[in-house]
């Protein structure tokens, strides 16, 4: 494992993004990264998309969700 030199304002939206999405700092960061390093490796697929690929690749059925509208 390494450390990994970033700036205090990316930090700090790491910290706030992780508790958003109820991951550790460091667990945040790592998603970030590699969503990142799979969108420069498949340039023309979008965040959904690739998020969907991987977790299916997990083997995570996701099954669609009736929203009710006012």
């Amino acid at each position: 494992m390494g450390i990994v030199n970033i700036d205090d304002e990316l930090h700090d939206q790491i910290r706030k993004a992780s508790a958003v999405s109820c991951r550790s700092i460091n667990a945040q960061a790592a998603f970030w990264i590699k969503i990142g390093m799979l969108c420069e490796m498949n340039p023309t697929m979008g965040f959904n998309e690739i998020v969907a690929r991987e977790l299916r690749a997990a083997g995570v059925v996701a099954q669609s969700v009736n929203v009710a509208t006012p």
